[in-house]
């Protein structure tokens, strides 16, 4: 039951065979199917509700719907001998839990940044000069978000390796992982109306470990001067079970404060999430990092989405970006653990990593504390088509 009990309840959409979609809940080694409860009459929501391809149509309902659903299942699943009627997790194929509308990504820890700083600007500051004063972030691609366990197939893209010559097309030969935290919008805003600072939280639903995949040659030549666009389009991989945003928020601890003080309208009482993340590259874990190390918060990351009078849709999806620590093993990219190829990292059977081979299997994974178990994030590298 060690995180995934009464404390945690996180919310999935599975099926059976021969059986249509459906939302359930996990719940130690097993999934509750929450059609099933309603109709039964242990939740007091219609069953149509819970037998959906997605978790949309619950989202949708707000906060006040979230929480009674939640009281509900804890009233259920608390206590020593409650065992209501589960799945059993071998016979539930978890499919991708909600329809991505939007996909963002920030890029908000400030070691990751850091680091990137001086990998590639050695002779310049190691932030710009923006980064201390809004959280910055870039535009994804929803249709290519994708579950835990789907193969990633190596992108293929321009890349100039040799600065001196034209650029070559061909499969990416320095494919990267980035270990994020991804949050997951329950309640929409209306266009032209900003979300405040005070009230970014209650639009969202729960939260999802994310490996936003980066294939950092094809990065490093088109990047200039708007950003990741065909780096990253190729796939983002989430977790099959979003973690309620109440579950998560009672890992929420203080934070150092900022510096310098951010604008108004991204002014909070400084908190981060204490959730204890790791990577595991091909059956080896080689980095241990914490949430904690994210510079700007969900909440700051949502103000400043839409501060601009930009809405956000039920089902929408932004990432934290890479959460690296102060230590090289801390960091949640193969970029910065290798120091760009510079100084590759022993796996388990002696063999070395740059950046990922076909074959090599990534899995990320969290927690806050035994009650809190995250859902894990693995994908395996298949050769470009």
């Amino acid at each position: 039951m060690t995180g995934f009990g009464p404390e945690h309840l996180p919310y999935g959409v599975f099926r059976r065979a021969g059986e249509a979609p459906r939302v359930g809940v996990r719940f130690g080694e097993g999934v509750l199917d929450l059609a099933a409860l309603a109709l039964d009459g242990l939740l007091d929501e219609d069953p149509a509700l819970f037998a959906q391809p997605s978790l949309n149509a619950f989202m949708a309902q707000g906060p006040a719907t979230w929480s009674r659903v939640r009281e509900a299942l804890r009233a259920l699943t608390a206590g020593p001998d409650a065992e209501p009627a589960a799945v059993p997790l071998d016979e539930a194929e978890l499919l991708l839990p909600i329809a991505v509308g939007d996909y963002a990504d920030f890029y908000s820890s400030i070691y990751h940044a850091e680091n990137v700083g001086r990998m590639f600007r050695p002779d310049g500051e190691a932030l710009m000069p923006n980064w201390r004063h809004l959280p910055v972030g870039y535009q994804g691609r929803a249709g290519t978000v994708v579950v835990s366990g789907t193969p990633i197939r190596r992108p293929r893209g321009q890349r100039r390796d040799d600065q001196d010559a034209p650029p070559v097309f061909g499969p990416s030969t320095r494919l990267d992982i980035e270990l994020e935290l991804g949050f997951v919008v329950g309640t929409p805003s209306a266009l032209g109306e900003p979300i405040p600072i005070d009230r970014a939280l209650d639009h969202l639903f729960g939260v999802v470990l994310l490996n936003d995949w980066s294939a950092r040659d094809i990065q490093a030549w088109e990047y200039r001067p708007l950003g990741p666009f065909l780096a990253k389009s190729f796939a983002t991989s989430i977790a099959a079970w979003v973690t309620p945003m109440e579950a998560v928020l009672a890992r929420r601890v203080p934070a150092p404060a900022p510096d310098p003080e951010p604008l108004p309208y991204l002014r909070e009482e400084p908190w981060a999430l204490d959730l204890d993340l790791e990577v595991e590259l091909s059956g080896t874990t080689i980095s241990r990092t914490s949430a904690r190390h994210l510079y700007w918060s969900a909440a700051q990351q949502l103000a400043h989405l839409t501060v601009n009078g930009a809405s956000v849709r039920t089902g929408d999806l932004f990432g934290s970006g890479t959460i690296s620590g102060p230590e090289r093993d801390q960091c949640g990219s193969l970029l910065e653990l290798a120091w760009n190829g510079s100084d590759p990292i022993v796996l388990a059977d002696g063999t070395q990593r740059g950046f990922l081979e076909d074959g090599d299997e990534v899995v990320l994974r969290g927690a806050g504390g035994d009650a809190l178990t995250l859902g894990e994030v693995r994908g395996r590298i298949e050769p470009a088509a």
